[in-house]
């Protein structure tokens, strides 16, 4: 990289920052990011980009051409919404709506491609088409399969896609990555429990009790990893809501009962069999208690997989910038889920982690926490790190 973008990326960083504290002050959850998608859209716009609005609604693609003469085209993708979390870090910048907040660092991702889309625009020296893809709703919503929906990737042909995403507890200026199944499948799933209900002093006798199911249930679903899914295949079932009954009427049990949570898998044999087992295990509790119960699975994130020869150019990008000590080039599976996985079941590419920095004492806020903050000391290093990527893609 030479110094002159090294320059480029410098002058720059002041103006990133604020447009990334005004993005945090100002969170917009799934679907919703009009504000930040008018923001992104005036700055690609003033740099000399093509850019097209409201893909998959509230989505923008900023196209830049290279001088030199080719064809090839690559995609660099980053995530724009917020989510809803009330914010307790006491940052001058912190939210303004309450409930809502960046807590999982897209404000960053997008200040980041912001500033590489900058840089690149002033440097076009460059074989080929770049599509900057500004996702909305990543969080769960289908902000990913709602812009492949719309058309990506006919509108903005990419023969390869690349993101990154900042990682706390990991130092600022390290990378980590690796090939193959990096994220997991997300699912989410909900049991009804449904019984005749009954009087919880006088008659509990005569009541077909779902709240003992559901106790049950939940030990039993806890079996499902260890006795079912193979050792060496990853698998996590949670528990992340129970509710019945009436808090002003604690002698009567109810009659029905909801149970939801989370499953999280890295191969498909794996997710079916998850899903399968939970509903086995349900009814198979409910008859025992006279109880019937109703399973509904849904499929929320594909398993992120990374292409090898995209994750070699990474990586071999990462360590360009930031030395080989300071990339993991065979980093341990992630069970969180990312919706950048549809993106890359079109297209080969990879996703690449940002080390977010931890303190002295090894302590750091984790994502989707109330007192979590995006580290602007990662953004020129995220910056340099898509415009090198670019550069060797379009060579």
């Amino acid at each position: 990289m030479t110094d002159q973008i090294l320059r480029t990326i410098s002058a720059i960083e002041p103006e990133l920052i604020a447009i990334r504290h005004d993005l945090h002050a100002h969170p917009e959850t799934g679907f919703e990011e009009r504000r930040t998608a008018a923001i992104v859209a005036s700055a690609l716009r003033g740099w000399g980009l093509d850019v097209t609005d409201s893909v998959g609604r509230t989505g923008v693609v900023g196209t830049l051409k290279g001088k030199q003469p080719g064809t090839r085209c690559i995609g660099l993708r980053a995530d724009m919404d917020a989510l809803n979390i009330e914010e307790t870090t006491g940052l001058p910048y912190a939210s303004t709506v309450s409930g809502k907040m960046h807590a999982c660092g897209h404000d960053g991702h997008t200040a980041i491609l912001l500033g590489a889309a900058y840089t690149l625009a002033q440097h076009r020296d460059f074989a080929g088409t770049i599509h900057f893809i500004f996702q909305p709703a990543e969080e769960g919503l289908g902000g990913g399969l709602a812009m492949l929906g719309d058309g990506l990737l006919e509108r903005f042909p990419a023969e390869k896609l690349y993101g990154l995403h900042n990682w706390p507890g990991m130092p600022v200026g390290r990378f980590g990555t690796a090939t193959g199944a990096f994220m997991a499948a997300g699912d989410t799933w909900t049991v009804t429990l449904r019984g005749t209900g009954g009087h919880g002093g006088a008659a509990a006798h005569l009541a077909t009790d779902v709240t003992v199911a559901q106790a049950q249930f939940v030990m039993a679903a806890q079996t499902i990893v260890s006795r079912n899914v193979p050792a060496l295949k990853p698998a996590v079932i949670s528990v992340g809501y129970i509710g019945g009954g009436s808090w002003d009427a604690p002698n009567v049990i109810p009659s029905q009962l909801v149970i939801r949570g989370t499953t999280r898998s890295f191969d498909e044999k794996v997710r079916g069999l998850l899903e399968r087992r939970l509903a086995e295990v349900a009814h198979a509790v409910a008859a025992v208690h006279g109880c019937t119960a109703e399973l509904q699975y849904e499929r929320i994130f594909a398993p992120l997989v990374n292409d090898a020869d995209c994750t070699a150019t990474a990586i071999a990008v990462a360590r360009s910038i930031a030395g080989e000590a300071q990339v993991e080039n065979a980093m341990a599976p992630i069970t969180g889920s990312e919706d950048f996985s549809f993106m890359l079941q079109q297209r080969p590419g990879n996703y690449i982690m940002l080390g977010n920095g931890v303190a002295a004492d090894g302590s750091f806020a984790p994502v989707h926490t109330p007192k979590y903050d995006f580290n602007d000391k990662a953004l020129p290093l995220g910056v340099r790190y898509f415009v090198a990527l670019a550069q060797r893609e379009l060579a």
